[in-house]
């Protein structure tokens, strides 16, 4: 791999690490495990994969029973490319499943980009799934929806996920870019080995189903509501997703709400601050749910 100091602290955790794979609505979603403790349950983003909470599972996994997913589409999880297999039922089946084969819960879910999307979404429909949800960089679903509508700022930063939504789009991305955005070089070459592996037509289904497409429009109704304790950390130097969609979430969280904003992050924040993240997660976690 390499030399880089890093690359033993990876190389460790992934030897304590057991691997696991569930069956889900007739998909292979895989994650992996380690430690013992109150369980934290973690979802990656695209392009990325379970490794990407590599910092903070080496931690937490002193004390906590840790465990991070492959979403369906990435790495070693199914890669089913047809559309529908990608709506949000199916994509909360697969953390579900995880939980139960995790064979505990509630569990504490941390979510990031389209993990942090999927987390959303969890805890409002599943409560009985979520003892503390954390999400990195991605506002509420209903937020982002609104900040398309009235944002330009927003709907120019998206421009991106216009490209992606756009058929046959995963033909136009060139492959390294799925790498670009990693710096690290004791990751990168896992990061890459991860992506070959993944289907880029089929990572691109989280675009084509469940983000906005134009016209852009709010949500008639209000979700539901979040009700466990909930800790957003948000890198403001996002240039994806804005922070403005932070606006206003304590209505959508009856739960404790706790927003931390870093200047000096941006949309990776568990790669660009990751021991600051993983110190957060750490007082956070030990803090009484009460108190969370």
């Amino acid at each position: 791999m390499t030399n880089h100091p890093s690359d033993t602290k990876i190389a460790a955790l992934e030897a304590a690490v057991s691997h696991h794979t569930v069956d889900t609505s007739g998909e292979q979603i895989h994650y992996a495990a380690l430690g013992e403790g109150a369980p934290v349950l973690f979802i990656h983003g695209l392009p990325d994969h379970w490794l990407t909470w590599w910092h903070q599972m080496q931690a937490l996994g002193t004390t906590h029973r840790v465990a991070a997913m492959d979403l369906r589409g990435f790495n070693l999880s199914a890669q089913p490319v047809e559309p529908s297999a990608y709506a949000i039922d199916k994509l909360i089946g697969d953390v579900a499943a995880v939980i139960d084969d995790m064979g505990v819960g509630p569990v504490t879910l941390i979510g990031h980009d389209w993990g942090g999307f999927v987390a959303w979404h969890v805890a409002m429909q599943r409560p009985d799934l979520v003892a503390r949800l954390g999400i990195v960089n991605i506002p509420h679903p209903w937020a982002v929806a609104r900040e398309l509508v009235v944002n330009p700022a927003q709907t120019e930063a998206s421009a991106y996920a216009r490209l992606f939504q756009t058929p046959g789009a995963h033909k136009m991305i060139p492959r390294e870019q799925v790498s670009a955005w990693v710096s690290d070089p004791a990751f990168k070459p896992r990061h890459e080995a991860a992506m070959d592996r993944s289907n880029l037509d089929a990572m691109l289904n989280y675009y084509r189903v469940l983000f906005p497409s134009e016209p852009y429009a709010e949500y008639p109704e209000a979700p539901p509501m979040i009700t466990m304790p909930t800790l957003v950390i948000y890198g403001t130097n996002d240039p994806y997703l804005l922070a403005d969609g932070l606006n206003g979430l304590w209505n959508y969280v009856s739960g404790d709400l706790t927003i931390n904003t870093w200047a000096d992050a941006g949309h990776f924040a568990q790669h660009e601050q990751p021991e600051r993240l993983t110190q957060r997660l750490v007082e956070w976690l030990a803090r009484p749910e009460t108190q969370a």
